[in-house]
């Protein structure tokens, strides 16, 4: 009888729906590939909403996964992927060239076409966070901290004079030998270490060419195998406060944490902490998966495991429920057309050249 009642009660969809889970997240924490050289992998991010300061309220956040070398670029405000090209050109393509991927959140300026473009005529590899976990954008988000943290210890209480602490903290970050790869971001890109004071005394013994060249690869093989080490260190680490995701497959069905996701009802407090169940349409990753959402639900369909749950045959499949509402969301996908701006046939269909209110021209499309 207790083995039945616990049965009963572990597999009712009503509590799965509406219990919150106290269960570590599932999900073994799974790295990004190590570089091999300086700047062919970055990520980037933005830290928003800034006092103004000399009409600035937005830091653009752009770092080298090798090196751990970080760019901190002021701005009048959050970009649109137009803007965001053209920094990433002024800011990073004139110093360290082309990335060959790109580590990114789902931001709208990394998302539209313009940028989806952008990078594919570049041949950049667009690295997105799958929905709802920054996590995987890690690098830039503890940089974020780690300026945030310099700047308050920095300006003024009136929180106005931050860019102008901009390049000292740039300097200062890296400068800073980084845990991960025991250098400093300026020695691993240069091969040397920059002068702190006007007048330092310069070093007599000047190495040639070929021996600075040989020391430069040198560092760039330390450095990879101090990356690796320091990858092994956070993944221990990082899996103590989790646990083995299940083995999924295609066609298992699974439960949709609902603490992300804008559902239409008047209180979130008392609305369902679990969605579903939805089918896995896709095995993406051992920690990421796409589903088979309703059409009523409009977000991004690739999720990680921390995200879900498993769901089970109900063994008591005649019990009597209450029957949920529909499951539907605020979309993060609908735009507003505000003009249609031409037409024309194409494919004996007739095609409308749409300009999207709150977006700039360059999101102009067919």
């Amino acid at each position: 009888m207790s083995k039945t009642i616990t049965e009963y009660i572990t597999n009712c969809p009503t509590c799965i729906r509406m219990k919150t889970s106290r269960h570590r997240p599932q999900g073994l924490l799974q790295p990004l590939p190590v570089p091999s050289v300086p700047w062919s992998d970055i990520a980037m991010d933005f830290i928003v909403e800034l006092p103004k300061s000399l009409k600035h309220d937005t830091i653009m956040v752009v770092v080298d996964r090798f090196t751990k070398m970080a760019h901190f670029i002021p701005l009048v405000g959050l970009p649109t992927s137009t803007e965001t090209a053209s920094v990433f050109i002024r800011e990073i393509f004139r110093l360290h060239g082309l990335p060959s991927t790109i580590v990114t959140d789902r931001g709208t300026q990394f998302t539209a076409r313009f940028w989806r473009a952008f990078c594919k005529g570049l041949h950049i590899t667009q690295a997105l966070t799958s929905a709802y976990h920054p996590q995987a954008n890690g690098q830039t988000e503890r940089t974020n901290g780690i300026l945030e943290q310099y700047l308050r210890c920095y300006i003024s209480h009136l929180q106005h004079d931050w860019v102008a602490y901009l390049p000292l903290a740039e300097f200062a970050y890296n400068n800073q030998v980084q845990r991960s790869t025991t250098m400093t971001p300026f020695y691993i890109n240069t091969g040397y270490h920059p002068s702190m004071l006007p007048g330092s005394p310069l070093e007599t013994n000047i190495p040639k060419a070929d021996e600075r060249l040989s020391l430069i690869h040198k560092n760039y093989r330390l450095v990879r195998t101090e990356l690796l080490k320091a990858q092994r260190r956070f993944k221990f680490y990082a899996d103590h406060h989790r646990r083995p995701a299940p083995i999924y497959r295609e066609g298992d069905k699974v439960w949709l944490s609902a603490r992300n996701i804008n559902l239409f009802c008047p209180s979130r407090k008392l609305g369902p902490r679990f969605l579903g169940p939805f089918a896995i349409d896709r095995v993406l990753s051992p920690v990421v998966v796409r589903l088979r959402l309703p059409s009523t639900l409009k977000i991004h369909p690739v999720f990680h495991v921390s995200l879900l749950r498993s769901a089970t045959p109900d063994p008591f499949p005649n019990r009597v429920l209450v029957a949920p509402g529909p499951v539907t969301s605020v979309s993060d996908n609908e735009y507003e057309v505000e003009t249609i701006l031409d037409s024309r046939w194409r494919r004996h269909r007739l095609e409308y050249l749409i300009h999207w209110k709150g977006y700039g021209a360059e999101e102009d499309s067919w």
